[in-house]
């Protein structure tokens, strides 16, 4: 057993192995203040000879148990990946696949399984660093180690593993991979944040991972594993090898005339399966050649388009490294979308969609931080057709779900807030055409889709997918790559950004690392051709439509005092289900007293919210209403002038000149009356009057409003005051009346 630890950034960070899970091929613990992990790398015992690629497969998983929860649902138990594990056996998986060496074929899987989470520290980055720490200490051949830090930026100063918490009031979150000599993966995002600027972060990243591998070299030095050999043995072309090439470099150099991936294909398909049946017909001994050949003629065409790029600074589609492939791009492609787009570049089309919903549409989400909500999704779509293939449809892959969920970050870093925007908002981009850089057509796609549905998005995002060929002290960035250049090239890395900065980065590297001028150069090169993309689709839609969709619903989002809710609410709900009955709206209210009405109707919006705003309204001293009598007493009248609140219309306060013998001879209940508000008491109690401030001011009743309005309940509280007001040639007559009623 052996530990190995060091302060990192405010944290004990450590590595051991020879505890757990002795029976793995390479094993590690790592903790990380109180998250930890166990990273466990696993592999076969011999080469797979009936395939001709490297069999990896890396899993990250969490347990609920490990931040003190039970899983939600009815099985109670972790079950599938969840979105975020997805990602994050993405994230691993990434840096560490282009460091097998080539010929180890055996099947290999990685495994990081979370049993701690203290909602402090991620276990994103740990995952990282346990798969390669796991690799390097085992006798599995990799050419690590390597590590990963989280970078963060607040109020200008870069900060490596902040906190959750941190994070919170970030405006870069960017996950770096490096070994010693060079950055190897980039995963992140950045609030507009201009090149310099994220140039500056991925320096400081590769600089604070360095202690990280010298961690890992101690614990490899005391408890490292024999590596498995690989026997190489020097490769020399054989006598068929040569045929084929001498054969086939024509038919290749004549297919890549074509501009047109699918007819290249296809010609391409002709000439290997002609010179397959020609190879067959010489000899016996070539009857099984099919495999071999199409191999070889793969190895020609990634030299042939390498070639092309170093020799003759030219491109397959006969392209500059600089320039980007032609583009159209379409708004309001369907009738009944609430916003669509159909963005073209080259040989890659997404048609997107934009729908906008209610809170009540949010994505609902369980995760180790606890339950949270999502109010702006976008999904991916890659379907077979796209690159003309055939496959079953099983729902999305690992691919697309990355994919989406980059397009998402470029694009969450200009959308409105819920307070400028109440709407949920869902975008979904279906690839029909594939041949380089969708998720990043997706970013224009949804940009613009967005905007066509009439989100007041801060910004137009747009996305460009760079590329790099390498040889020796050369090398040549590709904008705009096609998928034979990404599937031949020795970078993928994809920028997005508004035309002030960078929303999103991705950058996977296929060779052991790169240089600082290559990365600059790239980030530049993908800001010019940011800025004409951008261009490209403002000729479509220059900016967000000044209104919503006639088929979105209405939605009006306003805050009412916290102890207004349960008033709207009603005993029971009663309330809120009545506004809702008679308007046809659908009305929600958060705890913070957030109200969100919507329709699809706006004259049923207008109802709803006026109901609403009757209920929480106060009433105001002067003001007339129209009330309904909801109760009638021998000293007056109960007005309801707005919803819940009725106030006392007295005897004295009738439109009569002569005394009021009988209520029930002026009004009855349900009758609508008009009055007037003229006291309200401390308790809220409403005094109201049909008389004008003159006739009042004559029978002396303006002298009592709060004391009327005090007592207007009392019934003879009222009686003795109006009886003090009057005359004293009223008073026999009223002893009179009542001395009658008594005796009758």
């Amino acid at each position: 057993m052996k530990k190995v630890s060091i302060e990192f950034h405010g944290r004990t960070l450590s590595i051991e192995t020879g505890r757990m899970a002795k029976q793995a091929n390479g094993a590690v613990w790592i903790q990380y203040g109180e998250t930890a992990l166990l990273t466990t790398a696993v592999t076969g015992k011999s080469n797979r000879e009936d395939i001709d690629f490297f069999p990896l497969s890396v899993d990250y998983q969490e347990k609920f148990a490990s931040a003190g929860k039970i899983p939600g649902g009815f099985f109670k138990r972790e079950g599938r990946q969840s979105e975020r594990e997805i990602l994050i056996s993405r994230l691993t998986d990434r840096p560490i696949r282009p460091l097998f060496p080539k010929g180890f074929q055996r099947e290999t899987q990685v495994i990081s399984t979370v049993f701690s989470f203290d909602k402090t520290n991620e276990s994103d980055v740990l995952s990282v660093l346990g798969a390669s720490a796991a690799l390097h200490i085992s006798d599995i051949p990799f050419l690590g180690p390597i590590a990963a830090v989280r970078v963060g930026r607040i109020q200008g100063q870069l900060i490596c593993n902040p906190t959750i918490e941190q994070m919170e009031t970030s405006d870069l979150d960017m996950t770096v991979a490096a070994s010693k000599d060079a950055i190897v993966m980039v995963e992140g995002e950045a609030a507009q944040l201009p090149e310099s600027e994220v140039l500056k972060a991925l320096q400081f990243a590769h600089q604070s991972i360095q202690p990280l591998l010298q961690l890992q070299e101690e614990l490899r030095k005391a408890l490292g594993k024999e590596k498995i050999q690989i026997s190489e043995t020097e490769k020399t072309m054989s006598e068929f090898e040569t045929l084929v090439r001498e054969k086939a470099i024509g038919h290749i150099r004549q297919a890549f005339a074509v501009t047109e991936k699918i007819a290249r294909y296809k010609q391409i398909d002709e000439f290997q399966n002609q010179m397959i049946e020609e190879f067959k017909a010489q000899s016996e001994d070539y009857a099984n050649c099919g495999k071999q050949l199409k191999s070889i003629v793969h190895d020609m065409i990634s030299e042939e388009i390498r070639r092309g790029i170093v020799q003759e600074n030219k491109r397959m589609d006969l392209r500059s490294p600089e320039t980007i492939r032609h583009i159209t791009s379409e708004v309001g492609v369907l009738p009944r979308a609430h916003g669509s787009s159909l963005f073209t570049r080259g040989e890659t089309q997404a048609l997107v969609t934009a729908t906008l919903g209610t809170s009540d549409d949010e994505q609902r989400m369980d995760s180790l931080m606890g339950e949270s909500s999502r109010r702006f999704m976008l999904h991916y779509n890659f379907p077979a057709f796209s690159v003309g293939e055939v496959k079953p449809m099983r729902g999305p892959a690992r691919r697309e779900i990355g994919h989406g969920v980059l397009a998402h970050k470029a694009l969450m870093q200009v959308v409105p807030t819920k307070e400028e925007f109440p709407y949920t908002m869902r975008v979904v981009s279906d690839v029909l055409e594939s041949h380089g850089s969708s998720s990043m057509a997706t970013v224009c796609g949804a940009s613009l889709a967005l905007m066509d549905a009439g989100v007041p998005l801060k910004a137009p995002v747009a996305g460009i997918a760079m590329g790099l060929i390498k040889e020796g002290d050369k090398f040549f960035v590709l904008s705009d790559i096609t998928g034979d250049e990404d599937h031949v090239g020795d970078m993928d890395f994809k920028v997005a950004g508004t035309k002030d900065g960078v929303t999103a980065v991705q950058m996977d590297i296929k060779v052991t690392g790169i240089g600082w001028d290559v990365v600059e150069k790239a980030l530049n090169q993908a800001k010019e051709g940011r800025l004409h993309i951008l261009g490209k689709m403002s000729e479509a839609l220059p900016a967000t439509r000044g209104q919503l969709s006639k088929h979105a619903p209405r939605l009006e989002s306003f805050q009412i005092a916290k102890d207004k809710i349960r008033e709207v609410i009603g005993t029971g709900g009663k309330v809120i289900r009545g506004i809702i009955e008679e308007t046809g709206a659908k009305v929600e209210i958060n705890d913070d007293g957030i109200v969100t009405v919507a329709s699809e109707n706006g004259d049923s919006l207008a109802k709803a919210v006026a109901m609403i705003q009757d209920i929480i309204a106060e009433a105001e001293i002067g003001k007339t209403y129209t009330g309904k009598v909801v109760r009638i007493e021998a000293y007056g009248a109960f007005v309801q002038i707005l919803p819940g609140k009725d106030g006392l219309l007295h005897v004295s306060e009738f439109d009569s000149d002569e005394r009021v013998e009988d209520v029930n001879e002026f009004f009855s209940e349900g009758d609508e009356v008009e009055v007037r508000v003229v006291g309200i008491d401390g308790q809220g109690k409403i005094k109201l009057s049909q008389k004008d401030d003159e006739t009042r001011k004559e029978l002396g009743l303006d002298q009592n409003r709060s004391r009327g309005g005090d007592r207007g309940r009392g019934g003879r509280g009222n009686d003795r005051g109006r009886g003090n007001d009057r005359s004293s040639s009223r008073r026999p007559r009223f002893d009179r009346d009542r001395n009658r009623d008594r005796d009758r």
